[in-house]
C-alpha cells in the first residue's frame, strides 16, 4: 500500500510539473495549512505522500481527500471499486450456468435466432452434445451472413474461440487479460472442468464504475417491471413500492422504504451480491445486478403456493381460537 501511495503521488507530481504548475527546482511539499495558495495538484500530492501502512489507512486518506474537496464522490467510488476488484474472484460476479443463454450447434438458425433477438445479447456460447462442452462463441452480428446467404451458412464457421477461466481467478487479473487479448467474454469452469457460468468485461468494469446500461437495458419508468417467458419478472431496484404493489396486487409497506431495492436489502440485512436470493411475503427475489453499494435489478417470482399457505395459516389460527 505504501508503494501504491508513492506511485499515486509520483504520478500527480509528474502531472503538475508537466502542466507548468510545479518546477523541478521547487522545494519539498510543505504542510497544507502553511500554503493555502498551492495548486490542487500540490495539495493532493501532499495528502498522498503521508504513507499509509495498510488498506484501511489508504481508504481513510482518500476519504480525507474527499472531505477536503480534492476528490469528488464519483472519483472516490471508482478508486474504492478498483481496490475491491483486486480482492474479488470470478465466482463473485459471474452469471451462473442456469441463467446462461446458450446455442446448440446442431440447431438450425431458424430455431435459435428468435431467442437471439429476444435476449438481445451480443455474444452466445455454443455447445455440442452437452452444455459442458462449449466449442466457441457466436457473435450476434455474424448472423447477418445467414440472411445474406442462408444456403451456405454454417454456424461452426462463424464461431470465435472460447476463453475459459477458473472460478477462483481474481477480477483484476481477468480484466488485464481481457484488455490484452481484446476479449469481452469468458466461460467460467469449476474444478472438475464443467461449465459453472460466464463473465463479461462489462461485469468486471461494473464493479468499479457501477451499473452500466446500454440501449438494450430497460430504463424507462414504464419498463421498471418486465415479464419473461417463465412467468417471472425483471424488476429495477428503483421501482417504487407503490408501483410494485399496484402491479402485483401486493401489500408491501412503504413507510420505511420507497423502493423495492430498499425493501429487499432490509430483509437481507446487508447489500446482497449477484445471484443471492430471499423469499418473503409470497415472493422470491433474486439479485440480477448489484455492486458493493446497492442493488440494481431483481428477478421476482410470485410463489403459487403462498395463497394456500396463508389460507392454511388462517385456518389453523381459527381452529386454535375455537
Amino acid at each position: 500500500m505504501c508503494r501504491l501511495a508513492q506511485t499515486l503521488a509520483a504520478t500527480v507530481i509528474f502531472a503538475a510539473r508537466t502542466s507548468g504548475k510545479m518546477h523541478m527546482s521547487q522545494q519539498p511539499i510543505i504542510p497544507m495549512e502553511e500554503s493555502p495558495k498551492r495548486s490542487l495538484m500540490e495539495r493532493l500530492s501532499s495528502l498522498l505522500l503521508r504513507e499509509p501502512e495498510d488498506r484501511d489507512q489508504l481508504v481513510e486518506l482518500l476519504h480525507g481527500a474527499l472531505e477536503k474537496e480534492l476528490l469528488d464522490a464519483d472519483a472516490l467510488t471508482m478508486i474504492e471499486g478498483v481496490l475491491q476488484v483486486s480482492e474479488m474472484q470470478v465466482r463473485d460476479v459471474m452469471l451462473p450456468r442456469s441463467q446462461m443463454d446458450m446455442i446448440d450447434v446442431e440447431d438450425e438458425p431458424e430455431q435459435f435466432i428468435p431467442n437471439v433477438i429476444e435476449t438481445a445479447h451480443s455474444r452466445f456460447p455454443v455447445f455440442e452434445d452437452s452444455r459442458d462442452n462449449v466449442i466457441g462463441i457466436l457473435l450476434a452480428k455474424d448472423l447477418l451472413r445467414y440472411y445474406a446467404n442462408a444456403e451456405d451458412f454454417d454456424v461452426r464457421d462463424m464461431l470465435r474461440p472460447a476463453v475459459f477461466v477458473p472460478e477462483s481467478k481474481r477480477l483484476n487479473v481477468l480484466l488485464r487479460e481481457f484488455k490484452a487479448n481484446r476479449n469481452h467474454i469468458a466461460i467460467v469452469v469449476d474444478e472438475y472442468g464443467g461449465v459453472a457460468g460466464l463473465i463479461t468485461i462489462e461485469d468486471v468494469i461494473e464493479q468499479i464504475v457501477g451499473d452500466i446500461e446500454d440501449e438494450f437495458d430497460f430504463d424507462e419508468t414504464e419498463d421498471n417491471i418486465l415479464p419473461d417467458k417463465a412467468g417471472r419478472y425483471r424488476v429495477k431496484a428503483i421501482t417504487e413500492i407503490e408501483d410494485f404493489n399496484a402491479h402485483f396486487s401486493s401489500n408491501f409497506p412503504d413507510e420505511d422504504f420507497d423502493t423495492v431495492g430498499g425493501l429487499v436489502v432490509s430483509h437481507f440485512g446487508h447489500v446482497p451480491k449477484r445471484n443471492e436470493s430471499i423469499t418473503f411475503d409470497g415472493f422470491r427475489f433474486v439479485v440480477l445486478r448489484a455492486d458493493s453499494r446497492k442493488v440494481h435489478s431483481l428477478m421476482v417470482e410470485r410463489l403459487a403456493f403462498s395463497a394456500t399457505v396463508a389460507q392454511d395459516g388462517a385456518l389453523m389460527a381459527a381452529t386454535k381460537k375455537s
